[in-house]
């Protein structure tokens, strides 16, 4: 026999997908709105990475010298042109480049132009967007109930697509969206300065704030998907699940959300199983975050352009000559500063991701316990969204690392470089899926299933995050992090 959740699960997917699906749509998921908001708002800054990629690639980001928080348009006029390109030439950059023409500049300087409005687009959109579900938006429940047989389990309190909670992770994201663009202007002020004057190595900014740039950028797309991921599957993780009118009546019946019944209908072997896979996606997701700040390293000393060979590095495994310079004091420099350390490291980071992706997702599809056919019952150690994320990963990792050795036996060419670098969060967005889907396997989930009574009356979601409205059944299932 089903659980209920199974049922429900069933009849919001028509029947088509058990586990725990993502549900888009608002009349089953009043936090939907929000939740595909978000990951349109991560798009648009995957967009914005590129378009730094590319402009890094082209050596135009120190075209612009200055720096203004509203930005400016550019210029247009032949004498506004003249203007800014004789203010480039004040600076060290032109020393290196004075074959340059006007037109050079203005290529160069559109890159860098249409990098930093991308940003100021990225932050408006995201502003007038949480404004507007904090203040403005209100979910439909009447049209919810009137069109779905499952909403039952959907609180009648709510009172806005901000699930409780999540008002502070909106505000995390909005500070981190204003620092990075300090950030860019620290790492862009890092290749202006006088010290660089008379400098014989190529004007470029400091690999440090590159890394912290990128590092930030990133972080602030891995919040984005994980936020939104967590808004379209809510209901699935936190409404409780009534199994009859007289449950909501009697305070001692156990009532469980989805993913609770999910994780207590699962056998002790398939848990473990699943806690394996997740803890193993979790290390793919962490490597591949330190293979791109590693990346940015190689980007930053442009140590892509040396030992263009593979696997040997010049018909060496480890070059141990080449990777410590005595001349860098602190000795530590040489594993962010030295072109053969930079580039070896980043090649083991990148082998170890891609071992590690195609490792568990190996693991996770063929062992017994995650067999498809014991989906359909509910007690699949991987659900379906798993081993679509898990297939994802492995090839989006196998791919990458293919796609990185052709770019450094091609000698960086732009558009494999920009792709590279593109893949890379490919990679990251399917090991956060994945990790995602595979939340019911976290220790904090388990825990709070192992306890007798998890439900709890508590608020519905408001445009504060929290203000209660009247009672609304939710499971007490923990926010998972």
């Amino acid at each position: 026999m089903s659980s209920p959740s199974t049922s429900i699960i069933t009849s919001i997917t028509k029947g088509k997908a058990v586990g725990l699906p993502l549900l888009s749509n608002a009349t089953l998921n009043p936090h939907a709105p929000l939740g595909k908001w978000l990951l349109g708002t991560s798009t648009l800054v995957f967009g914005m990475v590129h378009i730094g990629g590319v402009t890094r690639l082209t050596k135009s980001g120190l075209s612009m010298t200055d720096w203004k928080p509203l930005g400016s348009r550019p210029p247009i006029t032949l004498d506004e042109w003249t203007v800014e390109f004789e203010r480039y030439k004040q600076y060290p950059e032109w020393q290196q480049r004075q074959q340059m023409t006007l037109e050079e500049f203005k290529y160069i300087f559109y890159w860098e132009w249409g990098h930093r409005m991308m940003g100021r687009v990225v932050g408006l959109v995201y502003g007038v967007g949480w404004a507007y579900f904090t203040w403005m938006h209100r979910p439909n429940l009447v049209r919810a109930v009137e069109s779905s047989s499952s909403s039952s389990f959907i609180p009648k309190s709510i009172t806005s697509a901000i699930p409780p909670g999540y008002q502070s992770r909106l505000a995390v994201l909005f500070a981190m969206g204003g620092t990075q663009g300090l950030v860019g202007w620290w790492m862009v002020k890092s290749g202006l300065g006088e010290d660089r004057r008379g400098d014989r190595n190529e004007i470029r900014v400091s690999p440090y704030r590159l890394a912290s740039h990128l590092g930030m950028a990133v972080g602030t797309y891995s919040l984005l998907v994980w936020t939104g991921l967590g808004a379209l599957s809510f209901p699935v993780d936190r409404y409780a699940i009534i199994a009859n009118k007289v449950a909501l009546k009697e305070k001692s019946a156990e009532t469980l959300s989805m993913l609770q019944q999910y994780t207590k209908n699962l056998s002790p072997n398939a848990l473990r199983h699943a806690q394996k896979v997740r803890g193993g996606v979790v290390t793919t997701v962490g490597l591949t975050g330190l293979t791109i700040l590693s990346g940015a390293f190689v980007a930053g000393n442009d140590a892509g352009n040396a030992y263009n060979t593979y696997p040997l590095m010049n018909d060496q495994w480890i070059p141990v000559e080449d990777m410590v310079d005595p001349e860098k004091v602190p000795k530590w420099r040489n594993l962010f500063e030295t072109t053969a350390t930079v580039q070896w490291n980043h090649r083991v980071l990148g082998t170890a991701t891609a071992l590690s992706a195609v490792g568990v997702a190996a693991y996770g599809l063929i062992h017994p316990m995650g067999r498809a056919s014991l989906a359909t019952m509910g007690r699949s150690s991987t659900t379906p969204q798993v081993r679509r994320g898990l297939v994802a990963v492995g090839t989006a990792a196998t791919a990458q690392m293919s796609l990185g050795i052709a770019t450094l036996l091609n000698y960086v060419p732009i558009n494999l470089a920009a792709t590279h670098q593109l893949g890379s969060l490919v990679v990251l967005t399917c090991g956060l899926y994945t990790a995602h889907s595979l939340r019911y396997a976290s220790r904090s989930v388990m825990s709070k299933v192992a306890i007798g009574n998890v439900s709890k009356v508590v608020s519905g979601g408001s445009g504060s995050g929290g203000i209660v409205k009247g009672p609304a059944v939710v499971s007490k299932a923990p926010k998972l992090k």
